[in-house]
């Protein structure tokens, strides 16, 4: 893999009860590490508006040169969903969704919180299932991934995981985001 090839990796921070609004970065890497870029949107807790927020993000940077999108899990914000169908098809690249733990699924959370439980099990059904797939680090990780193989996957995965589960462009994104929430410079309410 070349040294420029680019990375969008995307993940978010909320303070439950605090806030109606989650802070989403997002982080340009190259594959040699270096930070390329970012941006910021919001994201509505408890909402269904994470997939335009992803989406408003990448549009945002406006970078012909990234080749990947990584997301930092696509039920974010208090069960806001990201469809991955719809961003891989608006946005024609590569995407790998990553999450770190086993689930039971979340259609009893969704009945149980919200009165529009069925649009949500219908955008999550439509994710598939994920796949666990261990890294060279040692760790497993659960991934969704669109636009390339699974090989593809572990290869960039691996490129951008220097230690730990957590690939280097959400880690950075997932500090970014916690510290604009630390830092109360963006009205979340």
């Amino acid at each position: 893999m070349k040294t420029g090839v680019r990375v969008l990796g995307v993940a978010e921070s909320f303070v439950k009860g605090a806030s109606k609004r989650s802070v989403l970065a997002g982080v340009v890497m190259r594959s040699d590490l270096q930070i390329d870029g970012f941006a910021f949107s919001t994201v509505t807790v408890g909402g269904l508006d994470a997939t335009e927020s992803v989406l408003k993000l990448y549009r945002v940077l406006d970078r012909s040169d990234i080749r990947f999108l990584f997301l930092n899990g696509c039920v974010i914000s208090w069960f806001n969903i990201v469809d991955l169908n719809q961003v891989h098809g608006e946005l024609g690249i590569p995407l790998v969704c990553v999450t770190y733990e086993e689930s039971e699924g979340l259609e009893k959370y969704f009945k149980e919180y919200f009165p529009d439980w069925e649009e949500r099990l219908k955008i999550y059904s439509r994710l598939g299932d994920r796949e666990p797939l261990r890294l060279n680090t040692g760790y497993e990780i659960f991934v969704r991934y669109l636009g390339l193989s699974r090989e593809e996957a572990v290869r960039v995965l691996n490129k951008f995981t220097l230690q730990g589960s957590v690939p280097e462009p959400l880690k950075t994104a997932r500090l970014l985001s916690r510290a604009i929430i630390r830092s109360g410079i963006i009205n979340l309410d």
